[in-house]
Order: structure tokens, then C-alpha cells, then sequence
């Protein structure tokens, strides 16, 4: 299996590394209504469930530009540099979230998206 593959498999494991830290020593974290209790959180745990939303946003795109970039036949090494360029964005971009490092974070995001766009053109 291919970098880029694992990268996948990656990127859909990281909105539920934001989410546990969003709920890791809540202060009575209530699991019946877990998306209202999120919903009143402040500081950290609420960016880091905003971090969670756009972790699973940005997941579908990236996905399909690996599987467009493979069946188009796009050179592998260039799949596979770019794929993990958007995990270390992505990984960035937590961090970012969680620290409130707004303008970083915004560039982070972008890397992470041109990294995508480039992988989904690959094989043209």
C-alpha cells in the first residue's frame, strides 16, 4: 500500500484525536448528549471541536484527490510527498487551533489545501 493510502487512513483518525482532546478532563463530560455539552465548552476543548469539524471537512477532498491522483496515474512519489504534506499541515494546524495562533493556523489550512488541490491535478 502506498504513502499516500496510509496518509488516508491518517487523515481520517485525526478529527477523533481533536475530539478526545475536546473531551479529555471535561469537567462533567456527559456522554448522552455529548454534541451539547461540546457545544458549552470554552477555550481549548471549543477549538479543539472546531478542529475536530474541519479535521472531518477537509477529509473527503483529500481522499478522492489520492484515489483521483492513483487512477489517473500520477507519478507516486509526488502523491506520496504531497500526502504527507497535508498530514504535517493538518498536525500543524491542531496545534495551531489548540494554542489560538489564528494567522498560523489560517496558513497551515492553506498548505494543506493547495497540497490537495495539487494532488488531485497530478495526473493531468
Amino acid at each position: 500500500m502506498s504513502t499516500a493510502y496510509w496518509c488516508v487512513l491518517v487523515a481520517a483518525l485525526m478529527p477523533y484525536v481533536a475530539a478526545s482532546i475536546a473531551k479529555a478532563g471535561g469537567e462533567r463530560f456527559s456522554n448522552r448528549h455529548p454534541r451539547l455539552w461540546l457545544d458549552r465548552q470554552q477555550g481549548f476543548r471549543a477549538r479543539a471541536n472546531a478542529a475536530q469539524a474541519n479535521s472531518f471537512e477537509a477529509f473527503p477532498f483529500f481522499a478522492a484527490a489520492v484515489i483521483v491522483a492513483h487512477l489517473t496515474a500520477a507519478p507516486q512519489d509526488r502523491i506520496d510527498a504531497l500526502a504527507v504534506i497535508f498530514i504535517v499541515a493538518r498536525a500543524v494546524y491542531l496545534v495551531c487551533y489548540l494554542a489560538d495562533w489564528h494567522w498560523a493556523r489560517s496558513v497551515v489550512w492553506l498548505v494543506g489545501l493547495l497540497a490537495t488541490l495539487t494532488i488531485f491535478v497530478s495526473g493531468s
